[in-house]
């Protein structure tokens, strides 16, 4: 940027300069037509002449000599601006306030020169050059081309536009003419190494590119369009926009730059990219004429409906404009409005006379009311002294919307303050004394007043204002035309996050009452993250659903986040709701049934325990052993009951309880059955001629056998609760959407010690069951024991796979069916067939019957 502008200032001075001293000398005419100087446009003499540079035209010509073909003086050309004109107008206004006033510069006369620029930095750099010269021209009609020693002026107002404020400043730095642009916006402007006598009382696009960043973020927009001017304005300003929008999260589908002297074929291309694109807001960052272009292509082939636009000052307060319907809802930042007393009627205070006495005023004139001023040129006819100005509806004679104009003059008094502050002191002004620009660019930085009409005037330490903008919406009006209105505000010295603020609603694209969207992608919802898209701007994304076991709950998550241990997403996977806990509980079905069981075992070993007890006496209940019997009952009847304690919630005491009363019950069981077992084979042997081996396994010694079978269980067990117990925890591994509360087995080799345990007596049972099961008997009671172990064993062999593989609660519920279905093999077996005989079969309950066929046995 700094060296384009370095280049334009060089070739500015080539172009205006570009004779050589050969040529000079060779072609005098030439040189004298090059020497005429730039005349103002308008101009008053004074004590102290202020300068000042404005963009009354859009182009510049420039004819050639006949006789060498050199570039002669350039000529301004295109449409006016009589915004622009009204702006240079507003500066005369200024300058004869301040000479009525007392209080400023008082028996000062300020005298002006204005220039038209024609918005071309070789214009400007022309009458720059001029400035810093002295007001007379360049060169003296003399063939030695002399230089004047006419005075500089002491400050100069202007330019309007950003590009021809930077070649004037470069050149205006070196001799430490301060400049004051009311509305040169670049934020370049700011640096005090390259334009140390730059000022503005427009804030600098800095401000105004982040405030249109935060309300576009603000509003929700995330895709948008960018159109610049192909300037310093342009280009500086959307840049500071681009970064800005960039930390704000805002992407850009296109970025386009236009300059009013290109090609129309580039024109016509940026209107064809905002015809196709998929933003629906578009930021620009455009001169006044460039968007008038754009505007004026856009509706020879109307782009898609419902555009919002977004403007910068330059445009989005330009009355000329309202003709735009495509721009109904347009929103941006403009100058806070202002009334300046007297204007208006300074304005109208013109007639025909007064016009003919300024090129530019005849121009306006004639242009106004398309006719020929007596004296002039041109025109479709002649002036006939009916136009009447105050009819007029333009630009110029619009005085409702002073924004801009106000720079103008706070410019114009800023500079009148700074030459108080150089010759004047408390009382009077010494308008003889001498004092070099340097004295007045250092008043300049140190001004700080109010104008007339209430506006504070100061520049901070990079020459710049205080930044506060009114945000305009253009809004239907009731008569279908559009109408500016201020809807809110941005202020810089507001604190950090605070600078914007809403007053009152805005009136969408369309007459719309709700806020237009424009994304790339829709918002993704809860439960979904984002995932950009290959090749794209991070705002055009796909929406990803949460991981299993993740959850975003808000809406444009960039991740999903795992819910905690004990928690579990919710369908939707916006929400961790806590994880159901599951356990064999007392209103299970499968709980109740297995209850019933239980209960029903222990109820029909207690029936039997019953008629046990009743026909105790009778053969078949002494036959083995019936206080064997008696103590097995009871252990069968604990087996079934005990099978209760894994039904619901596991707690630290259930835990231990139904691990040691399982593993004690059934040794117990056990114990009995190997009892019973034995005395079959003691019976057997003691029958054989000469054996005594009964007196060695009688009462006192069974029940010494099942007492210590079942210690040794009861100390395995106190160790395993001692060393490492049983307790509850929460299973969160074997399913990942819920918990499984079961008692955790504390020492594994507690819990197999006493399963091997269990089983080692089960299989020696089984083992001396089998070998008697052919022994010599009526009533043998080891082949039901054969029967009732191989049952057992069966049940608990295929306990362990069923036991690792069932899921959740299943598992406590293959465990209670082991315990039930073994003791119901063990009681069906040894109890059922003698109950069968004491019920339905008492003939065969006698001694007589049990040992009557003993012989026919005995083979």
């Amino acid at each position: 940027m700094q060296l384009t502008s370095i280049i334009k200032v060089l070739v500015s001075l080539l172009w205006l300069t570009g004779l050589s001293t050969t040529t000079c000398k060779a072609e005098p005419v030439s040189c004298r037509l090059w020497a005429e100087p730039l005349m103002p446009s308008l101009s008053m003499n004074g004590d102290f002449i202020i300068g000042g540079i404005f963009s009354i035209h859009l182009y510049t010509t420039s004819i050639q000599n006949a006789y060498t073909r050199q570039p002669l003086q350039p000529q301004c050309s295109g449409s006016m601006s009589f915004r622009e004109l009204r702006f240079a107008r507003a500066m005369e206004f200024t300058i004869h306030e301040i000479n009525n006033r007392t209080d400023l510069l008082p028996g000062i006369t300020l005298g002006y020169q204005i220039h038209d620029s024609c918005s071309a930095v070789p214009m400007a750099v022309k009458a720059t050059l001029q400035f810093t010269n002295g007001m007379d021209p360049f060169f003296s009609d003399t063939a030695s081309c002399s230089k004047s020693a006419a005075a500089a002026v002491p400050a100069l107002v202007g330019d309007s536009t950003s590009t021809p404020s930077i070649s004037m400043a470069r050149i205006l730095g070196l001799f430490g003419i301060a400049q004051v642009s009311n509305y040169a916006t670049c934020a370049c402007l700011s640096d005090k190494r390259q334009y140390p006598a730059f000022f503005r009382t427009v804030p600098s696009d800095h401000h105004q590119a982040a405030a249109l960043a935060k309300t576009v973020k603000y509003f929700g927009w995330t895709w948008i369009g960018a159109v610049r001017s192909d300037s310093d304005y342009g280009n500086n300003g959307m840049a500071s926009f681009l970064k800005a929008a960039q930390e704000e999260g805002i992407c850009v589908e296109y970025s386009e730059s236009y300059y009013r002297t290109q090609p129309h074929s580039k024109l016509e291309r940026l209107a064809n990219v905002i015809r196709r694109s998929t933003a629906r807001v578009i930021v620009t960052f455009l001169a006044t004429g460039d968007m008038k272009l754009l505007l004026e292509e856009l509706t020879r082939q109307p782009p898609p409906p419902l555009l919002q636009w977004i403007g910068t000052e330059a445009w989005i307060i330009e009355t000329e404009f309202l003709r735009f319907n495509m721009c109904a809802g347009a929103i941006g930042f403009g100058i806070p409005r202002s009334v300046i007393p007297g204007l208006r009627e300074f304005l109208l205070d013109l007639s025909p006379a007064q016009a003919l006495k300024s090129p530019l005023l005849t121009e306006f004139w004639e242009s106004s009311f398309s006719c020929s001023l007596k004296g002039s040129s041109g025109g479709a006819r002649e002036c006939d002294g009916s136009e009447d100005i105050r009819a007029l509806q333009n630009p110029y004679t619009d005085t409702s919307q002073l924004r801009a104009t106000n720079m103008v003059y706070k410019a114009t008094y800023a500079i009148a303050h700074a030459i108080h502050g150089v010759i004047c002191n408390d009382t009077q002004c010494d308008k003889s004394a001498k004092f070099t620009p340097w004295q007045i660019l250092d008043q300049v930085k140190r001004v700080n007043f109010t104008t007339k009409n209430g506006f504070q005037v100061s520049f901070d330490s990079s020459g710049d204002p205080m930044a506060f903008y009114d945000l305009i919406n253009w809004q239907v009006k009731k008569d279908g035309g559009l109408d500016f209105v201020t809807v809110g505000q941005y202020d810089s010295s507001r604190p950090r996050g605070q600078e914007f603020s809403m007053s009152r609603a805005i009136s969408w694209m369309g007459g719309q009452t709700e806020v237009p969207r424009s994304v790339c992608s829709e918002s993704c919802p809860p439960g979904t993250r984002k995932a950009v898209q290959k090749g794209k701007p991070v705002c055009c994304y796909d929406c990803i659903p949460c991981a299993e076991g993740e959850i975003s709950n808000k809406t444009d998550s960039l991740n999903c986040v795992h819910c905690p241990p004990e928690f579990w997403p919710n369908t939707q996977r916006n929400v961790c709701l806590p994880k159901p806990v599951e356990f064999l509980s007392w209103d299970d079905t499968l709980s109740i049934i297995l209850t019933a069981f239980s209960i029903t075992g222990a109820f029909i070993a207690v029936c039997v325990t019953a008629v046990f007890y009743k026909h105790r006496t009778s053969p078949i209940v002494r036959a083995n052993n019936s206080e064997l019997s008696f103590l097995l009952l009871f252990s069968l009847t604990l087996c079934f009951l005990c099978s209760l304690t894994f039904i619901g919630r596991p707690t630290q005491w259930s835990c231990m309880l139904r691990h040691t009363a399982f593993g004690i019950t059934f040794v117990l069981c056990i114990s009995c059955v190997l009892g019973k077992t034995i005395v079959v084979l003691m019976a057997f042997r003691a029958t054989l001629p000469g054996s005594d081996v009964m007196k060695w396994f009688g009462p006192p010694q069974q029940r010494l056998s099942v007492l210590a079978f079942t210690f040794i269980q009861g100390l395995i067990c106190v160790l395993w609760l001692t060393i490492s117990p049983p307790l509850p925890f929460k299973n969160l591994q074997q399913y990942k959407e819920r918990i499984i509360l079961e008692c955790g087995l504390g020492s594994a080799v507690g819990f197999w010690a006493v399963l091997g345990y269990i089983g080692f007596l089960a299989l020696l049972c089984f083992i001396l069951a089998f070998l008697a099961r052919k022994l010599p008997d009526n009533f043998n009671e080891a082949k039901f024991i054969t029967f009732s172990m191989l049952i057992f064993c069966a049940v608990w062999v295929t306990f362990i796979p069923a036991y690792v593989s069932s899921p959740g609660k299943f598992t406590v519920a293959v465990e209670i069916f082991a315990i039930l279905a073994s003791s119901f093999g063990l009681f069906i077996c040894i109890f059922a067939p003698k109950c069968f005989i004491i019920l339905f079969r008492p003939e065969q309950n006698t001694k007589k019957h049990l040992m009557g066929k003993v012989p026919s046995k005995a083979l």
